[in-house]
């Protein structure tokens, strides 16, 4: 005759209780998803930075990655465009109608095959926004030239700076060095004030 063995009721219950207090010290972790998106939208703009770079590289062309504005919160921006550039339009304000556009073949309907992303309307990057701009002494836009170079709308090396992104209640701040235009990213959510702005608190 053969014997069959199974689990007691009290070893059932420790083995339940052991997942449910790892489910609980695990699904917090999991479970911010504002971070997460904030840093796709960190990614996405880390890439394109390096994208419109090496494009300028590799067609012996000027490329300027233009931060677009939002309209209705003052002072931030829902993302960004790269357009291409002659040198004697380094001097020149960006105006999105008569911008040429850098195309991408993977641009969402709508967009004519510009490349232009935007923060809003991606459901992929949540709450996530740009909260400020300063690169080459106050411009919210880099461009590179023919070299990969940093250069500023008057020509000459550029002298880099900072670009704040938050979404929720995290922020990172996107370092990109004069001249070399290499980025670096740090986590500075426990570093800045937070301000309500619209009913809502946002890092200041």
């Amino acid at each position: 005759m053969v014997r069959r063995f199974g689990y007691t009721l009290i070893e059932l219950l420790i083995v339940i209780a052991i997942l449910g207090t790892s489910g609980a010290l695990l699904i917090p972790m999991l479970g911010d998803r504002d971070d997460f998106d904030t840093q796709a939208a960190i990614r996405r703009l880390i890439a394109d930075l390096t994208f419109a770079q090496s494009d300028a590289l590799a067609n012996q062309e000027h490329r300027r990655l233009v931060f677009l504005p939002d309209t209705e919160q003052d002072g931030r921006f829902r993302g960004w465009c790269i357009v291409k550039l002659a040198e004697s339009q380094l001097g020149a304000p960006f105006d999105a109608n008569s911008a040429v556009y850098v195309q991408d073949p993977l641009a969402p309907s709508g967009t004519n095959g510009n490349y232009i992303a935007d923060l809003y309307s991606d459901e992929r990057f949540g709450k996530a926004f740009i909260a400020s701009v300063d690169l080459d002494g106050g411009a919210t836009a880099i461009t590179y030239d023919e070299l990969g170079g940093t250069v500023t709308s008057s020509g000459q090396p550029g002298t880099g700076g900072t670009i704040v992104v938050r979404g929720g209640g995290v922020a990172y701040e996107i370092t990109i060095d004069g001249v070399t235009g290499k980025v670096s990213v740090a986590d500075i959510t426990n570093a800045t004030p937070e301000l309500e702005v619209g009913g809502s608190v946002v890092g200041g």
